[in-house]
């Protein structure tokens, strides 16, 4: 009987075991496939850390529209990825119907959309005040304010309609908290884009839609350099001028902080401008140059 008992606390035991280490697993699983299920469009996503981005969502689960105006780039992610998990449509952000059809493309397609990652953006060259370029000027709040803006506006639109509990994440930038840099434009366009991130907060919250930022520090990515030599200036130019030192951003560091505001693990987040500057924008103020 003693041996009948030992062989029956054994099973219990193994059963016990087996019970938690398949609890176990499926969190690791969940854990891993962060956005399983999910479709997110990604602007901006030919190229830097848009491209990151929607390797790093695919690979989490989520079916990805890449939507951008380089063209080719845009195809070859999209192909690299692999045409079941990602589709590329070109859009120009300043033209509010292309925008429009973007999301209407990515509705009809996969039948909802549960995530926007506004990423397009461009850079305007340093230079005085006293100098200033309007007609540039304009252009990169056209990009940058207006063309989130318009994403933004027909998004929310798709996810009300669906009563999808969405997700909205714009990249902004440590130039979104802080002054200087002499680049009058992107970082005006900065500042306003989160503005626009706190007022669309409050209003969407109400529908379960979360809008945040994501405030990276300079970072080497085609915007801030042609090739692999500039590339790698830039990135000894801000490892420098950075705060934490022992490690370089990168646009993958970005795209998994964009990832937890895309995923269900940030439900309760909104109105954020999550910064990813190696705590650049707590120790230093006035005097960046990005």
């Amino acid at each position: 009987m003693s041996e009948l008992r030992q062989v029956r606390h054994l099973s219990l035991f193994n059963f016990a075991y087996l019970h938690d280490r398949v609890i176990y697993l499926s969190l690791c699983l969940y854990t891993e496939r962060r956005l399983d299920g999910k479709i997110v469009i990604i602007t901006g996503g030919a190229s830097g850390i848009g491209a990151e981005a929607a390797r790093l969502f695919t690979d989490h689960g989520a079916k990805v529209v890449i939507v951008d105006i380089q063209e080719e780039l845009g195809q070859n992610v999209a192909v690299s990825i692999g045409k079941e998990r990602a589709s590329f449509y070109r859009c120009d952000v300043t033209e509010e119907t292309e925008v429009e059809n973007a999301v209407k493309f990515t509705v009809e397609k996969h039948g909802k959309l549960d995530v926007l990652f506004s990423n397009a953006g461009v850079l305007d060259p340093r230079g005085s005040i006293l100098d200033l370029d309007l007609d540039r000027f304009d252009r990169i709040m056209a990009v940058n304010v207006r063309g989130a803006a318009a994403f933004i506006k027909h998004a929310a639109r798709a996810m009300v309609e669906k009563g999808t509990r969405g997700s909205i994440v714009c990249t902004t930038s440590v130039s979104s908290e802080i002054g200087g840099g002499r680049r009058h434009g992107y970082t005006a366009s900065k500042h306003g884009l989160l503005g626009l991130i706190r007022t669309a907060c409050g209003e969407l919250g109400k529908y379960g839609i979360r809008v945040n930022g994501v405030a990276p520090y300079a970072l080497a990515t085609p915007l801030t350099s042609h090739d692999e030599e500039t590339a790698r200036q830039v990135e000894e130019e801000f490892a420098a001028k950075g705060v934490l030192k022992g490690v370089v951003l990168n646009a993958r560091h970005v795209a998994q902080v964009a990832l937890f505001l895309a995923s269900d693990e940030s439900v309760y987040v909104s109105g954020q401008n999550l910064a990813v500057d190696g705590g650049y924008s707590m120790c230093r103020s006035g005097n960046v140059q990005i």
